[in-house]
């Protein structure tokens, strides 16, 4: 039986009583970048108790309260927006931790408005000063190929970033991009981006070949940074292939293992997770049951209740299955209110 989020009944901003679901566990967002477009929204729904989600495919809204969360796992490219905001989140007693994507593709101006590298770097530092580099996973995601772009170009892509933060997170998690898994994506970089064309973006798949040269590549950076950082973990995100010869894991974005590791005084969560303190010497084990079953089968993540909205971020990234379109994220901006419910209109 598949774990399903308990409902409850909540007020509304104008008074009305609804059903809302009440998870323990809230993303925010793989549909779009909360805390870089969406910070002062996110404040304003967490002040008020809930918020709504609507269905992509049929529309239909959910209401969602934060009643019972204990865990926010943000994705972003910038949390500058929030960093002042995290304060209020701290007053609530729910805990949270960042997934940063951090990328270095300026030259190929794949990630046309995030702001650049040194800004982005220099974030990243502060947020992880602020709230401990274990809560701040370093994302290089996803690893895209070109004509322009090579394996080797893209390790020293990687090591850039990585010599300038290595003592500020735990973890590098990265994945292979799957271009033709997404026709959006295709469309976008041939359309936006230099370089790709309907005859050859079937090339910017990585090969079984380039997958394992990138392995090897990563292993030898992860030796150098281990010197600095002995904490320091590679991680692939939803990839089938096993590169643990390599000292590469398979990665849980929301975490059950990492929440036990920085939560485990939150009775409610640690009870959610299966985890019992007194038994600790035994190890804890991930429970099947919290499998989401809403992600792909290769995708290790637990159950968690997403609040974001897709064809609402505004980094418009090529290579984003997110977006259908810049025109259609700029005609959702127009529409866009920070005390909205939901942060599309219903």
């Amino acid at each position: 039986m598949a774990l399903v989020w308990k409902k409850i009944m909540i007020q509304t901003d104008n008074g009305e009583s609804v059903e809302a679901v009440a998870p323990i566990i809230i993303s925010a967002s793989r549909s779009t970048d909360i805390p870089a477009f969406h910070a002062k929204w996110f404040l304003n729904r967490l002040e008020k108790g809930y918020a709504i989600w609507v269905n992509p495919f049929n529309r239909a809204t959910q209401y969602v309260s934060f009643s019972n969360a204990r865990v926010v796992v943000f994705w972003t490219k910038n949390p500058e927006p929030i960093i002042s905001g995290l304060s209020m989140l701290d007053k609530t007693g729910i805990n949270y931790y960042f997934q940063y994507t951090l990328n270095d593709y300026e030259d190929e101006k794949f990630e046309p408005n995030v702001p650049n590298l040194d800004i982005r770097i220099e974030t990243f530092k502060r947020l992880s000063d602020r709230i401990g580099k274990e809560k701040v996973i370093w994302r290089f995601d996803p690893l895209i190929l070109s004509d322009k772009l090579s394996v080797n170009d893209l390790l020293n892509k990687v090591r850039n970033v990585g010599n300038r933060i290595i003592s500020y997170t735990d973890k590098l998690v990265f994945s292979f991009a799957d271009i033709m898994e997404y026709q959006k994506v295709q469309n976008n970089l041939v359309r936006d981006a230099e370089g790709f064309t309907r005859e050859n973006i079937i090339d910017s798949e990585f090969t079984l070949e380039n997958k394992v040269l990138f392995a090897k590549g990563i292993q030898r950076l992860h030796e150098e940074w281990k010197t600095q950082n002995p904490e320091f973990k590679i991680a692939t995100c939803a990839e089938d292939i096993p590169l643990e010869k390599y000292g590469i894991d398979h990665n849980r974005c929301i975490d059950d293992e990492l929440m036990v590791k920085l939560f485990p005084h939150d009775r409610i969560l640690m009870e959610f997770l299966g985890y019992q303190p007194d038994y600790s010497l035994f190890g804890y084990e991930p429970q099947a049951k919290l499998k989401d079953k809403g992600q792909r089968m290769i995708c290790g993540c637990i159950l968690s209740k997403d609040i974001g909205s897709y064809n609402t971020c505004n980094h418009l990234c090529k290579y984003c299955y997110a977006n259908t379109s810049a025109k259609m994220v700029k005609n959702n901006q127009s529409s866009l209110k920070e005390n909205s419910e939901s942060i599309l209109p219903v």
